[in-house]
């Protein structure tokens, strides 16, 4: 009859029992531990029950755990207590492995064209390719344990921020400027201008020079032109915005909105949260453009902006409005509009840029009938810009002043000059 010897068992943890060691069922007190009131206890090892069931008691395990260990003692000497994996054999639910090839392979193709590749979006193209994805966390463990996840600890958690949104589409729109380089070292401004309930990306364009306040006008019209006006315009405080900071009186994109009935608002100052939908679109839209050739003029950078509109609109999913692209957002709900008193909305509005001629005069096209209007040779050579709402004119100069405002008269071909 074999024996075994007991000690401590305080001494050490078990592989399946956190407060034993599955050593204690054998002599083990020559290797160390100090002496112990169980030194001495011989316990024999038979097939009674008793003694079993009073080591089971002792150590506040199982009589077939006990039963267990002193199998695989027989069988296999000390090595067969080591602690052993408690992985399972198979795992039928395991993602297979040409899946996580296809999610690395989205996370590597995404990243290289300085789109968003984190674990949503490549579940919303899994979702696309196949008709199901795994569970997003499942697909960041699996971005985690292939090296691509950096963990950010310092990062602000986002339920700490407040956030705000339009419950509509054309609620409210955001608009702001952002710079890039051209290929030769050029510097472009690029104007952007965001639906707030959708992320409907309702306009993006680029100019060599600095935007002018009839540049934000004229981008204003032309993405009012293909979606709706807003009934509020959510900015910060730069000069083409607003003429407050500068004593007062009020710059083109004011003067428009007021005449539109469309509600302007602006950020407070040093305080670019306000508008942080926005200012999250131009880090999108730089990452994206670090990825691609880099355009040489303002017109190939253009046409990367104008694809960039379109994918971002129509293909990418948004995290913010529930993994929908902004088009489909925008399409969800019925849009809202100005709601200022007085307000009639054109039927037929556009945007023309003209110069001024030698006589004072610009040109303008009305029901296929030429019409010439007077502006006063003291403009001769200006650049102007034309806004149109059906028989209603105003002309700007490029920096926003208004040169005249008038009903145009069908009848005739001169239209005779007027103060403002």
């Amino acid at each position: 009859m074999s024996q075994v010897r007991l000690p401590c068992p305080r001494q050490c943890p078990v592989s399946r029992h956190s407060a034993h060691l599955s050593r204690d069922i054998v002599n083990t007190s020559e290797r160390g531990g100090g002496a112990c009131r169980w030194d001495g206890w011989w316990l024999p090892r038979s097939r009674s029950k008793g003694p079993k069931a009073a080591v089971a008691r002792e150590y506040g395990i199982s009589r077939g755990w006990v039963h267990e260990l002193i199998r695989r003692y027989e069988a296999e000497g000390e090595s067969g207590l080591e602690p052993r994996s408690r992985r399972p054999r198979s795992s039928p639910q395991r993602i297979p492995p040409w899946v996580e090839d296809d999610i690395v392979e989205l996370r590597k193709t995404l990243a290289d064209q300085g789109l968003d590749a984190g674990a949503h979006t490549i579940a919303f193209h899994l979702t696309r390719r196949h008709g199901a994805s795994p569970a997003v966390s499942t697909i960041w463990r699996i971005l985690s344990r292939r090296g691509f996840v950096t963990p950010q600890p310092q990062k602000r958690p986002r339920s700490s921020f407040v956030r705000f949104e339009a419950f509509q589409p054309n609620e409210r729109w955001q608009a702001d400027m952002t710079h890039w380089t051209l290929a030769g070292g050029e510097d472009t401004e690029i104007c952007n201008m965001l639906d707030d309930h959708s992320r409907l990306l309702v306009a993006s364009e680029a100019t060599a020079v600095a935007f002018k306040a009839a540049d934000v006008v004229a981008t204003f019209r032309t993405s009012a032109a293909a979606h709706g006006f807003p009934a509020s315009l959510l900015t910060d405080n730069a000069a083409v915005f607003t003429a407050g900071p500068r004593g007062g009186g009020l710059c083109a994109i004011e003067l428009e909105c007021a005449a539109l009935g469309v509600s302007l608002r602006h950020s407070s100052p040093y305080h670019p949260q306000t508008c942080g939908k926005v200012e999250r679109l131009h880090q999108t839209l730089k990452r994206w453009l670090r990825r691609q050739a880099p355009a040489a003029t303002v017109a190939e950078l253009q046409a990367q902006l104008d694809w960039f509109r379109e994918y971002y609109n129509t293909v990418r999913p948004h995290r913010g409005i529930g993994r929908r692209t902004p088009a489909e957002a925008f399409a969800a709900r019925p849009t809202a509009g100005p709601s200022k008193s007085g307000l009639v909305i054109p039927t037929h509005f556009r945007v023309r840029r003209d110069r001024i001629d030698s006589v004072g005069r610009i040109t303008l096209r009305y029901n296929s009938r030429l019409h010439h209007i007077g502006l006063g040779r003291r403009h001769v050579g200006v650049r102007v810009l034309v806004l149109v709402a059906d028989l209603d004119i105003r002309v700007l100069t490029e920096d926003g002043t208004l040169l005249r405002q008038l009903t145009l008269d069908p009848s005739r071909d001169y239209q005779p000059h007027a103060s403002p």
